[in-house]
């Protein structure tokens, strides 16, 4: 049997460990911290635009396992703010559990509080990963799911220092490239104006901080649209965003709220005199980041190259996927290209061709529209999402965009690739 071990726990470590899981594979995941799903704590948005269709499309290929969760974790579904169709808001509160739960069922063993900080290499393949205890852990396949966001220097350098966001630096130590530990020089994402990385897009304010006629209308419908006042409209705030997606004008001129369990205020940052100058909004508080009145964390500051079987290039037994393989926003987007990456663990660890999902399926278009990009100096700039800015526009023009259930399982069929990941290559 392969031993596949998964560098990162969030949403793209926990699909590649399930996906290598289903091909054969023994998996071991390894997360620095003392949860799963990173990001994913604190997100909340699926289905949105063409995440539908990506989401669809993931399942009909095999990998159900964590759109099912988060649909059962949904607080909301169909709702629809600025920009937005038939999104699912799940809560943040239970979906990690149930994730941690569902992996130890199927006998993914998860390392916590383990933090990669080097590898041994054997010529051009990965040997084994070192921990910061100093003990190894040997493997026939890896996959680096590490992110792009960290470690603290980074923030302090391109942000507005330590937000103390989810990931918790100070306690559980730096995001180490493991691509570049195996000597593969990491790809930095740029901003407009050529800066590197980008702000997280949005922070999370404490549901009960709210007026109770806001937490109702969230606790109902799930989004509250409240007016900016003139005097704080700031446009110039939308190019600091990861998420372009919502870099829209409306995100400027009003304060958007999503009821996620916290309540997702879709902006980078919110000075908190100012926040507190809105209606309902007079004792807001922070709950991620904590200092999201004056930042957030950095992201898209390492980026691993690959082809598109999510292979990196120059390392004979690592593949990569979710930040780590490209400027890709959204836990849809970490899902799918964890999946990829993790059925094709399997398949390198066996000698078979890795499989490359077609460009007439969303997912297969992406990975390698973002690939194409990447090489590019403007592509640097931009982030590749299936819920809105270019991308999106890109898949309404190539007819790739439907959220019709039995037409994208007929896609998928006429590639002869239905339930492809359920396969047992071992």
């Amino acid at each position: 049997m392969a031993r596949i071990v998964v560098i990162g726990g969030g949403w793209a470590g926990c699909a590649a460990a399930i996906t290598a899981k289903k091909a054969g594979g023994d998996v071991i995941l390894i997360e620095k911290t003392d949860m799963l799903l990173g990001l994913g704590n604190v997100g909340g948005i699926m289905r949105n635009n063409g995440r539908y269709t990506a989401t669809e499309e993931n399942i009909c290929l095999g990998g159900q396992e964590l759109f099912n969760i988060t649909d059962r974790a949904a607080r909301h579904v169909n709702v629809e703010f600025p920009g937005h169709k038939h999104a699912s808001l799940y809560d943040v509160i239970k979906v990690e559990p149930m994730v941690r739960r569902f992996l130890k069922e199927i006998g993914i063993k998860i390392l916590l509080q383990k933090r990669v900080n080097d590898v041994e290499m054997d010529s051009k393949a990965i040997k084994s990963v070192v921990l910061s205890d100093d003990t190894t852990i040997s493997g026939d396949v890896f996959i680096e799911t590490t992110g792009s966001t960290g470690p603290m220097g980074n923030c302090l350098k391109y942000g507005n220092g330590c937000s103390m966001c989810i990931l918790r630096c100070p306690s559980f130590g730096p995001r180490i490239s493991i691509s570049k530990r195996a000597g593969v020089e990491d790809i930095l994402g740029q901003r407009g104006d050529e800066s590197y990385g980008a702000f997280s897009g949005s922070c999370k304010l404490n549901k009960e901080s709210l007026s109770e006629e806001i937490r109702e209308k969230l606790n109902k419908e799930g989004v509250v649209i409240l007016p900016v006042p003139k005097e704080d409209v700031n446009f110039d705030k939308l190019d600091l965003k990861v998420c372009q997606q919502y870099a829209l004008k409306d995100f400027a001129e009003n304060i958007i709220l999503l009821d996620t369990g916290h309540v997702k205020l879709m902006t980078p940052f919110y000075p908190l005199e100012k926040l507190r100058k809105i209606k309902g909004l007079e004792n807001a508080r922070y709950e991620d980041p904590y200092s999201g009145g004056k930042g957030n964390s950095i992201r898209y500051l390492s980026i691993a190259p690959r082809n598109n079987a999510m292979k990196v290039i120059g390392v004979d037994n690592l593949l990569c996927a979710g930040e780590k393989s490209g400027l890709f926003v959204g836990h849809t987007e970490a899902i799918v290209t964890g999946s990829l990456a993790g059925h094709n663990s399997v398949r390198l660890s066996l000698g078979m061709p890795l499989l490359e999902l077609p460009r007439s399926l969303a997912i297969g278009d992406l990975i390698a529209y973002a690939n194409e990009q990447i090489k590019t100096k403007e592509g640097l700039k931009r982030r590749y999402t299936f819920a809105g800015a270019e991308y999106f526009e890109r898949m309404k023009e190539k007819d790739l965009y439907t959220t019709d259930k039995k037409e994208i399982k007929r896609r998928v069929q006429r590639l002869d690739l239905l339930n492809i990941y359920e396969e047992r290559l071992l």
